[in-house]
């Protein structure tokens, strides 16, 4: 049974002949008697007897139309949802944010697409980038905005900002000099993404560089949230790492110091989209929105 058919059922059961059917519908009389008589052959039942004057619904007809016309109204209500989502007046746009979305103005993204765009709905799901990269690759999430390195099979990767790693300390004496990742492994360190640990893309990088340097990084304490690790940081338990963004902003508390490490050490934000999709344009749009603020926080 298909939507076809059940439309050339509906036409002709409302306006009473196949050849009104047929100009309601813009096709062949021919067309439509042959549609009905497939549905008909199929299922071994008329669903019309055709009288002199007017097609009369039979008993399997009459069993028919309100499924008929449930089929063909919802058919019809997901064309519209659809052109709803290509021509931005409706439907729901999902995009993934990494967790420190909020230090790179990102906070305003919604706003701004809302007030572009108000009959769209939109999810803004914030995940350590390690979940937003799945979702992405798992299509579960159109696009997102990682911190690299991530596992990239399937992902067409767009790297956007570099924001340096910094050291944080409470005491003067640990900051005088960039850092070196020996001494990063012999300090008290508290670290954010607990539930991520070492597959956190900030950590992979040290890990890699402590393998290279032959040493071994184990934190004291691990958190879930950077301000968290910075509030343990500001009362002298430990020392953390942060980006620059979340260093300068107005969450970093009064009385800690930083220092960029000997090597230089970076994150890598960067927009993720499935190789073999097309994002739809309201996903497009939440990219475009969310790579020129991120483009306006590099030129600041």
């Amino acid at each position: 049974m298909t939507l076809r058919q059940l439309r050339a059922f509906l036409a002709a059961a409302r306006l009473g002949s196949f050849s009104a059917a047929a100009r309601a519908l813009g096709v062949a009389q021919a067309s439509v008697s042959e549609l009905i008589r497939k549905l008909e052959d199929e299922h071994g039942a008329p669903v019309f007897s055709r009288g002199p004057r007017r097609l009369v619904l039979t008993a399997a007809g009459t069993a028919l139309l309100p499924f008929a016309e449930q089929a063909v109204a919802a058919a019809d209500a997901g064309e519209q949802a659809l052109r709803s989502v290509r021509s931005l007046q409706g439907g729901v746009a999902t995009f993934g944010l990494l967790r420190n979305a909020a230090y790179y103005l990102l906070s305003d993204l919604a706003q701004q697409f809302h007030e572009r765009y108000p009959d769209v709905r939109i999810r803004l799901i914030g995940l350590n980038s390690v979940e937003v990269a799945a979702a992405v690759a798992a299509g579960t999430v159109e696009a997102g905005l990682v911190v690299l390195p991530i596992e990239q099979d399937d992902l067409v990767v767009t790297p956007l900002l570099r924001d340096e790693v910094v050291y944080v300390s409470a005491d003067p004496a640990r900051v005088t000099e960039p850092i070196t990742i020996r001494q990063l492994a012999e300090a008290r360190l508290i670290l954010y993404d607990a539930h991520y640990g070492w597959k956190d893309p900030t950590r992979r990088q040290l890990a890699e560089r402590a393998q290279l340097a032959g040493v071994r990084l184990a934190p004291w304490i691990e958190v879930e949230h950077v301000e968290s690790a910075l509030a343990l940081t500001a009362r002298g338990i430990g020392d953390t790492i942060v980006s620059r963004a979340v260093a300068t902003s107005s969450s970093r508390p009064d009385g800690v110091h930083t220092v960029p490490f000997a090597e230089p050490l970076f994150d890598t934000i960067a927009l993720v989209r499935r190789r073999a999709e097309v994002l739809s344009p309201a996903s497009q749009e939440l990219a475009r929105l969310a790579q020129q603020m991120l483009l306006d926080q590099r030129r600041r």
